[in-house]
């Protein structure tokens, strides 16, 4: 059988050449005997690294400890909140109340981590953005021409501003972990304030959150937004977990339930369920 990708296949004849041939240099399990990701062997070669090491190295293909750590510890700084309020920890913690398992409660909170407005929308966003910033820049392009263009095109500069509150908590002690580990010094974490400090003298006041932050220390890191993409996938999970488990010690049902008077309806007040 052809070994190689047919793109000029289609229909049963491209499903035809796939039957029993799957082929794939990201890795394997050989029953019995070992497994392997990236050609390099998980019980001798890859059994010293760190979880988030491991999970890198998916992704990337490459080695590389001192980022997985900066992931790591931007993820537990960042984005690891167990607070039942907050979108995707709510879903878990709804899980919990309905007695749902851990794992479909932590499956729907990451799914609900593909949001727009938060999440890894913005994540992936807040990246592409700087790169392109960067870019600009380097074309002799202002900081205030390269956001009026980026706020014309989208309405909304991914990375920057933030619902509730203007200030991100996460900033200051993200940039102390950066410094320890000597990591707070990239183009792109002083391009992306440099960004801010033009939108807080606009009439947005936009200052920066967390996303703008994160995808600056990635982007320093050589980082693709596929890349930071799918490291980020996981990075919520910190939140979600402890979310569901909270509700667990708690008379089923009680979670923020809302009485019926408290619904301001304007429909009928019976309706017929008879066709």
């Amino acid at each position: 059988m052809n070994t190689q990708n047919n793109t000029s296949l289609t229909g049963p004849e491209l499903l035809s050449h796939y039957e029993d041939n799957w082929q794939t240099a990201m890795g394997a399990w050989f029953p019995a005997e070992r497994v392997v990701l990236r050609g390099k062997d998980l019980f001798t070669e890859l059994n010293d690294y760190s979880w988030m090491e491991y999970i890198l190295f998916a992704v990337t293909g490459k080695h590389n400890p001192r980022l997985a750590k900066i992931i790591e510890g931007l993820s537990l700084l960042t984005t690891s909140y167990p607070d039942p309020r907050l979108w995707n920890n709510r879903i878990a913690a709804l899980a919990g109340t309905t007695r749902s398992t851990g794992a479909l409660a932590v499956s729907a909170g990451v799914a609900a981590s593909e949001a727009t407005i938060y999440g890894l929308k913005p994540i992936k966003g807040a990246l592409n953005f700087l790169y392109q910033a960067a870019e600009k820049k380097k074309q002799g392009i202002s900081i205030e021409a390269i956001v009026k263009e980026e706020l014309k095109a989208k309405r909304c500069i991914s990375g920057y501003g933030r619902p509730l509150t203007d200030e991100d908590e996460r900033i200051a002690p993200g940039l102390r972990f950066l410094a320890k580990m000597d990591a707070d010094k990239g183009e792109y974490l002083k391009l992306a304030f440099e960004i801010e400090d033009y939108l807080k003298g606009t009439r947005y006041k936009f200052k920066m959150n967390i996303a703008a932050f994160n995808a600056a220390t990635a982007a320093d890191a050589g980082m693709t937004a596929d890349e930071y993409y799918h490291t980020s996938t996981i990075a919520f999970i910190g939140g979600i977990l402890p979310s569901h488990l909270s509700t667990l010690s708690k008379p089923e049902g009680t979670f923020y339930p809302l009485s019926v008077d408290r619904i301001n309806s304007t429909s009928v007040t019976k309706r017929s369920w008879v066709n």
